[in-house]
């Protein structure tokens, strides 16, 4: 792993505070996993609330349990600074913003969606968003490829993710890698970060409080129940990341339960694409557009709710490994595959802009001020008013 300069990292912060950071980092959360390399920024870089160890410790436990790897390493961080109470208002913070947003559009979908500003807008937004994920993916990589080896194996795991191989086949295969080629630097780990705060009894009292919720449910709203259980299923299943889940969402929404018709869940994913936050938020749009609101906040509150219970469970667990030089050389390997994540996502999301001459343009000044460390609140709010005007 690329070695740094031993850092103490700063006082915990208050709970306002880190639920502000990751509000703030939540409006911006373009490009699904890219995100988390902002977010290594501000918390690792910036606040120093973390080392990079505990970081990438972290990030590789969220990568090796299904979910939305960026709103779990938001929690990883608020879990570790703060404890429960930190991670529920780091994931809180992150995820409020994409929720609002969505709920909003959802509400907006029929009347508005085919307006030209809106139009315009979404279309050079896509433009941008492309050259967030290529901005955090080269960021993203400078700190974790060091050699020829990292880069083969970032190599292999792009290449797999293209070919969409199952994501555990992926990371397991670039844990293999780490370890039978040593692609770290030094046979001996980083020190560990300090120990996570136990979590066992308020872990439990949370489990309690969704499980008296969901028997509630089913007892005055089978439907809304139903729903609940659908969405949780889903992000238990949801290795590699929230796109995972997309193809099961489209077949149990649409196919199996015809709750949706297929243009329109279609839509449903363009809206996740496009506002901030993990794409599973396309959970908003469908609980909205057959529940209503309260379908909207159940289906979100359910599939975002097995991703936060997992990282706090087995975090303490996995932080234990950290001192093993064979675990050292397995995250190596895994940080890798994210690397190449990262590099299919930006293909992918490339491939999806109708580029004219407009994209272009805007991607190329948006990549530009990124390079050039311009606040990417500022990149997205002025790329997406310069898209209204340009198309």
């Amino acid at each position: 792993m690329t070695t740094v300069a031993p850092r103490t990292p700063a006082a915990a912060p208050s709970l306002h505070r880190l639920f502000a950071v990751f509000l703030r980092l939540g409006a911006t959360a373009f490009g699904g996993p890219a995100m988390i390399a902002y977010i290594r920024d501000v918390t690792v870089e910036r606040e120093q609330w973390l080392s990079q160890a505990a970081f990438q410790e972290g990030l590789a436990l969220c990568q090796t349990i299904p979910g939305a790897t960026a709103m779990q390493v938001a929690a990883y961080v608020g879990l570790r600074v703060r404890g429960m109470r930190g991670a529920l208002a780091s994931y809180l913070g992150f995820a409020l913003p994409a929720f609002l947003l969505m709920l909003m559009l959802s509400a907006l979908y029929r009347p508005a969606h085919s307006l030209p500003a809106v139009t315009a807008a979404f279309s050079g937004l896509q433009a941008i968003i492309v050259a967030l994920i290529a901005n955090a993916t080269i960021t993203f990589g400078r700190h974790t490829l060091a050699s020829w080896r990292y880069a083969g194996v970032t190599l292999m795991a792009a290449v797999l993710f293209w070919l969409a191989v199952h994501p555990i086949i992926i990371l397991l295969l670039a844990a293999l890698l780490g370890l039978t080629l040593d692609i770290g630097k030094s046979g001996q780990p980083p020190a560990p970060p300090s120990p996570l705060p136990a979590t066992t009894r308020p872990l439990l009292g949370l489990l309690f409080t969704a499980a008296a919720a969901l028997g509630l449910l089913a007892l005055f709203r089978a439907d809304l129940a139903q729903l609940a259980l659908l969405m949780a299923k889903i992000d238990l299943v949801a290795f590699g990341g929230g796109f995972a889940s997309l193809p099961l969402l489209f077949q149990q929404i649409v196919q199996v339960r015809g709750w949706l018709d297929g243009p329109t869940f279609l839509d449903g994913i363009a809206l996740g694409q496009l506002t901030p936050g993990p794409i599973v938020i396309t959970a908003t749009f469908v609980g909205y557009l057959s529940q209503g609101l309260i379908g909207a906040v159940v289906a979100t509150v359910a599939i975002f709710f097995p991703s936060l219970v997992l990282v706090i469970g087995t975090a303490p667990h996995f932080a234990r490994l950290h001192s093993s030089p064979l675990f050292t050389r397995a995250v190596d390997g895994i940080l890798c595959s994210f690397v190449g994540l990262l590099c299919t996502v930006t293909v992918h999301f490339a491939m999806q802009v109708s580029w004219k001459w407009p994209h272009l343009l805007l991607a190329l000044l948006a990549f530009i001020a990124l390079r050039r460390k311009v606040d990417i609140l500022w990149v997205v709010l002025v790329g997406g008013t310069a898209a209204v005007l340009l198309l």
